[in-house]
């Protein structure tokens, strides 16, 4: 049968039971229990995809060139939703198919955003770490009741966001550019073009996917139409944020906070400007990584690579219009030899 490489973090624990469903289809699971940063190097997927017939992964670079490494590789299932690191047109060229698992984690990481805004706004991890320091700080923050909160992208984890969020009576606005209008008039989320989420949002969350179109789409132009004292959360790509930029507007004070838990390069080194900065949360890259999240991933995921694996048709695939459109043409490149030879 076949040799699935796993990348993602706790898959012999946490997620032993997707695992043992594949093995008892007579698959077999290379996971390395042992690896800090779950994701593969570009050298060390050269190396280990040659004899790999699927693979599930977190933010491995599935590009054209890795593709190329893995002759055998039917399938590359996102242990998540965003596919932004697989290029689809690549895999179907190769015939791969381009998993996901929406709705899967969607709560866990709106449930991030939505902490990480209450931290944000009341101050408690620099309270937290005054009180260990022997401090006693009596220094006033702000509600969220009553903010306005701007969300640019408005999928399922934005959804489930501004549903909490409604909870604490805000105002919710939000930014998309193919809206689904009938959950905003559900969840009485106000539908504006981006320039008024910018100027008129206490805070701003980010949820969109990584595209050239989306590449820094918060910089030095968009932060300053931002209203002066404006948080921003970003749970969704690291690359949406110019880092450098969004540290000056902290140490400015044109911005009074942010919450970070995507980074344009992972893992964020150490000396990072941004980390400087006292009014921002850094957190790895874990919000989908709650452990409820994670079994509903490994299951979804289980039963896609092993429905491709068995030649059956997964539930969740990202690029099957390019494999069908590859298909087609096959079929028609066949019919017209077939057609010469008679």
């Amino acid at each position: 049968m076949g040799r699935i490489l796993v990348s993602s973090s706790h898959y012999d624990t946490v997620c032993a039971e997707a695992k043992k469903y594949l093995e008892d289809q007579g698959h077999e699971v290379i996971f390395d229990p042992d690896r800090e940063f779950p994701a593969y190097t570009k050298d060390e997927l050269k190396r280990l995809l040659p004899d790999i017939d699927a693979a599930i992964i977190g933010m491995d670079r599935y590009d054209r060139e890795v593709l190329g490494y893995a002759p055998r590789l039917r399938a590359v299932a996102k242990f998540g939703v965003g596919v932004d690191n697989i290029d689809g047109e690549a895999a179907a060229e190769r015939g791969v198919y381009v998993l996901n698992a929406p709705g899967q984690n969607s709560c866990a990481v709106a449930e991030l955003a939505a902490g990480t805004i209450i931290c944000l706004l009341r101050g408690i991890i620099g309270f937290d770490g005054a009180v260990r320091e022997g401090r006693w700080p009596r220094v006033l923050k702000t509600d969220l009741r009553g903010k306005t909160v701007g969300l640019i992208g408005f999928g399922a984890v934005a959804r489930f966001l501004a549903e909490r969020l409604k909870a604490f009576e805000t105002e919710i606005l939000a930014y998309d550019l193919y809206p689904n209008r009938s959950e905003a008039e559900r969840i009485g989320v106000r539908l504006c073009p981006l320039d008024e989420v910018l100027q008129n949002s206490d805070i701003i969350s980010l949820h969109v996917p990584e595209t050239p179109e989306t590449h820094h789409l918060i910089g030095r132009e968009t932060i300053a139409r931002m209203k002066d004292g404006a948080y921003l959360v970003n749970t969704a790509r690291g690359a949406l944020v110019d880092i450098d930029a969004l540290a000056e507007a902290l140490n400015s004070g044109k911005l009074s906070g942010a919450a970070l838990d995507a980074f344009e390069y992972e893992p964020l080194p150490p000396n990072a400007p941004i980390l400087q900065c006292r009014n921002v949360i850094c957190t790895p890259h874990i919000g989908g990584e709650t452990v409820d999240a994670y079994k509903r991933l490994a299951v979804s995921t289980a039963q896609d690579i092993a429905a491709v694996l068995a030649g059956e048709e997964p539930r969740f695939c990202t690029n099957r219009t390019q494999l069908e459109e590859r298909r087609m043409t096959n079929a028609e490149k066949r019919k017209r030899e077939l057609s010469a030879l008679s």
